[in-house]
């Protein structure tokens, strides 16, 4: 009766990893239990996690090697594996809310989530391809969008591009304080998406920040995202806190792959119970100010609840 912080099925966001073919289901190594899946089986699961209460799924696909290059021309291909997941998921499940992640990394030849030239990720000339990415999302189906990429000006950006292009109901779930984490290496290992060269903090931000997330947000808001990411999770519980005190919009937290993996580990290890950890961490993260969990135990965590 007097508990504060009750886990729901509509609490999370399901991460789904989808790669080219048919009948394909592998488990990425650095992630025990979950999988790459071929479009066909993604909507299976989908239908699955669906009938267990969970209604919103946030789609990342592993781009073909041959189809990378500095541009993410492929990002904007209607026929692309991110645009037909999405008629295909939409088509099964009319009612399940799709996000969809933009962001170059998964097109880059490179691996960044920018445009590059020379040893820099250019700011302006990635935010174009940004909105027209997320035009494309809009038009095969999609309910958000999720810019993941942290270039500056993106969300004012996306939100004009959509409203010329008519799409005036897609949502903007922005990955407004995501920082340089060394928790993204199993996601990397997922979409084979790791930066070819350098790292990630001139876009990423400070793991030793807090203001600056604040400020970061602001400007999200001002521009007219919908929804408010803070990235990693379990390790920003403060930042989550703060965020949800400076602003009058949904918040959710992406409990990241390497902070799935380490339960997984230490479970393995036998170091700690993983159902236990599972909730635990779950509803701390909610308890924080989440109003919404992307996580990679979001089909384990229903299971447990029920």
């Amino acid at each position: 009766m007097v508990q504060e912080t009750i886990l729901k099925p509509s609490d999370f966001i399901l991460p789904v990893f989808i790669t080219e073919g048919e009948k394909v289901k592998d488990e990425i190594s650095s992630m025990p239990g979950y999988y790459r899946y071929s479009i066909d089986l993604a909507v299976e699961e989908l239908k699955e996690c669906w009938a267990l209460g969970i209604k919103c799924s946030l789609i990342f696909v592993k781009v073909p090697d041959e189809l990378k290059d500095n541009l993410g021309k492929e990002a904007l291909n209607e026929n692309g594996l991110m645009q037909r997941s999405v008629r295909a998921i939409k088509k099964a499940l009319p009612e399940m809310i799709v996000m969809t992640d933009v962001a170059l990394d998964p097109f880059s030849s490179f691996g960044h989530d920018g445009i590059v030239e020379g040893q820099e990720i250019v700011n302006d000339k990635t935010v174009d391809v940004l909105a027209k990415m997320s035009v494309s999302h809009a038009k095969a189906g999609a309910d958000f969008v999720a810019p993941s990429d942290m270039m500056d000006g993106r969300i004012g950006a996306i939100r004009q591009a959509l409203e010329e292009g008519g799409y005036h109901n897609t949502g903007i779930m922005s990955y407004a304080a995501k920082y340089a984490s060394c928790f993204y290496g199993p996601f990397r290992d997922a979409l084979d998406s790791a930066p070819g060269f350098g790292d990630k903090k001139t876009y990423q931000m400070n793991p030793a920040n807090r203001l600056e997330a604040i400020k970061e947000v602001e400007m999200d808001v001002a521009e007219g995202a919908d929804i408010i990411m803070v990235k990693p999770a379990h390790a920003y519980l403060d930042i989550i806190r703060e965020v949800k005190n400076s602003v009058q919009l949904p918040v959710s937290a992406y409990h990241v792959s390497g902070e799935y993996s380490m339960i997984k580990a230490a479970a393995k290890a036998g170091y700690l119970n993983e159902d236990q950890a599972i909730i635990e961490v779950l509803t701390g993260i909610k308890r924080a100010g989440a109003d919404l969990i992307a996580t990679y135990f979001a089909k384990q965590a229903v299971q447990l609840l029920k």
